[in-house]
């Protein structure tokens, strides 16, 4: 039986009977940063889960029996490894649950598809089933953390100073003229700030543009449940590319922009020079989430072209490839239209 996110209850795709799944509900409690970081990976997915690598980009997948490895979702090629068991890692929290169903996100890539412009022809087969998608749950961390930042840095006031200038007036005329100037004078700050930083997501895998994941945004991340393997029955997981302590390095990154901006603000003035930052982080905690998404590969001119669709809210986001004829007919129906004009204006 594979899970139905229609009913959200397990599903037999053979003759459609259901029965209850057996998910538990609650909070999804974090873990403490240091310890995690200090101990090794050793849970799986599920008892039954099988592991493969895609030899076209690399991406681990993990999918339960009688799932089969099949194509890859990531760059459609064909997967050709024997499938093994999964390795160790750390185990996934919480999963936010397929909500969209297979075709309804098909219909969301064929609108998508009908609004691109200039696509070639064949970039629309994806959108049918024998060029489909693929369900997967990509894996994501979450941090949140205490820091506290010393900051050293300048703040800038502004004032005026009246200047003379000459300008022309309406005849001709040069006339002498005032204007107030404005200049800024600097002055050296420094303090300290502290923020509360609560689930920073960070994207642990490489096999999707991150841009596409980014505009996937946002998740509905009051809607997690506890993990249970039967969320992966019908569907893959992708492990993680992100490590645990790479992930927490990239959401330093990302609190960093925050952190300056309180610094400026901290520091007044009308501007702001923020010149050195040094930040401690204190009671982090972390969760492994499985986010779901539907993805599509499509191979053209030599080159693989992704769609991503959020199987929650629906939206599409992906790279297209250019029709060169499309855009050459366009051009010269516009040079055609151009030259027409010249002609009648030249009759004219």
């Amino acid at each position: 039986m594979q899970f139905d996110p229609a009913s959200e209850q397990l599903k037999c795709p053979f003759c459609g009977q259901t029965a209850p799944a057996p998910f538990s509900a609650g909070p999804v409690a974090p873990h403490p940063l240091e310890a995690a970081l200090a101990a090794a990976p050793q849970a799986a997915l599920s008892s039954q889960a099988l592991q493969v690598t895609c030899q076209g980009c690399g991406s681990a997948v993990v999918f339960e029996p009688p799932e089969v490895a099949g194509v890859c979702p990531f760059c459609g090629s064909p997967i050709v490894a024997e499938p093994k068991t999964a390795d160790p890692l750390i185990a996934p929290d919480a999963v936010l649950v397929f909500k969209l169903a297979k075709t309804a996100a098909q219909e969301s890539v064929t609108k998508w598809l009908a609004s691109r412009w200039f696509a070639p022809n064949a970039l629309k087969r994806m959108a049918h089933p024998e060029h489909g998608i693929s369900g997967v749950y990509l894996p994501f961390w979450s941090y949140s953390t205490d820091t506290r930042t010393a900051y050293r840095g300048e703040r800038g006031e502004y004032y005026y100073v009246t200047e003379d200038y000459e300008d022309t007036d309406g005849q001709g005329h040069t006339v002498h003229r005032t204007r107030q100037v404005r200049h800024t004078r600097w002055y050296p700050a420094s303090g300290e700030v502290a923020r509360r930083f609560e689930d920073e997501l960070i994207s642990a895998t490489r096999a999707v543009v991150e841009s596409h994941l980014n505009a996937l945004q946002p998740w509905d991340l009051s809607a997690l449940r506890p993990y249970d393997p039967a969320y992966l029955a019908g569907f893959k997981a992708q492990r993680y590319q992100l490590d645990l302590a790479g992930g927490f390095d990239a959401a330093k990154q990302v609190m960093a922009v925050r952190i300056e901006q309180d610094a400026a603000a901290d520091i007044g003035g009308d501007e702001q020079r923020v010149e050195e930052v040094k930040t401690e982080y204190a009671n982090s905690t972390f969760r492994h989430l499985l986010l779901p998404v539907w993805v599509g590969a499509y191979r053209f001119g030599g080159k693989v072209y992704q769609l991503a669709v959020n199987a929650r809210a629906g939206s599409v986001h992906g790279d297209r490839p250019w029709s060169v004829w499309k855009i050459g007919a366009l051009v010269l129906a516009v040079l055609a239209l151009l030259l027409l004009a010249a002609l009648l204006l030249g009759q004219h």
